[in-house]
């Protein structure tokens, strides 16, 4: 993210300039070398989880596929689904990973080398055709593999709940309201997403 951001959001709203003052500066960065593919299997492991369980299934998910750090789609046909009910996952969630597996042989999902042409809302209304794929699981994959710089995931509760306290409010915003709001902040909503995480993680701490 860049001093742009910064400055952009400081000056059009001044509970932003608070956040930008406490926090410091935007540390996000996209981890690019991901697919498409790999986002999305990641993303559904860790939906109704918590990092850590996530990320053990995930690790005894990549033993299953010898020699490499992260399978292809091809890789799944030569599992089972009790296998990979073995490593963790739910069968809603098998069902969603040989979905995504399918889609993304089949073309729906696009490579690394096409996703970057095109825009936020081509990419999600691709991406949501998947299995378990939801609009906020698409959103994650913008904001943390390619890097857009105008993602406001109004249904995320930790953006949410960054929003509520550092604007003093007595109760979550709905998503309709918070976008809203959030067009003060356009171009620059990842980054201003970003400081409500921290928002809220703040307040996670003074607990």
């Amino acid at each position: 993210m860049t001093p742009e951001a910064h400055k952009h959001l400081s000056s059009r709203d001044p509970v932003m300039q608070l956040l930008i003052r406490e926090h410091g500066v935007c540390e996000l960065v996209p981890e690019s070398r991901r697919s498409p593919f790999q986002s999305l299997v990641q993303a559904v492991a860790h939906q109704q989880l918590n990092g850590t369980a996530a990320n053990t299934i995930l690790s005894r998910f990549t033993k299953l596929f010898p020699g490499r750090k992260f399978p292809r789609p091809e890789d799944l046909a030569g599992v089972t689904d009790q296998q990979i009910r073995a490593c963790g996952f739910s069968f809603a969630k098998i069902k969603a990973i040989r979905d995504i597996a399918e889609k993304t042989l089949s073309g729906v999902i696009p490579t690394s080398r096409e996703i970057v042409k095109l825009s936020d809302d081509e990419i999600i209304t691709r991406l949501t055709q998947v299995r378990g794929v939801g609009q906020w699981t698409v959103e994650m994959l913008l904001i943390f593999q390619l890097g857009r710089l105008d993602v406001l995931p109004v249904h995320d509760f930790g953006v949410r709940t960054g929003f509520k306290h550092a604007y003093k409010k007595r109760d979550l915003p709905a998503p309709k309201a918070l976008l809203a709001h959030g067009e003060i902040w356009r171009p620059h909503r990842t980054t201003a997403a970003w400081f409500l995480w921290r928002a809220a993680d703040a307040m996670k701490k003074k607990k």
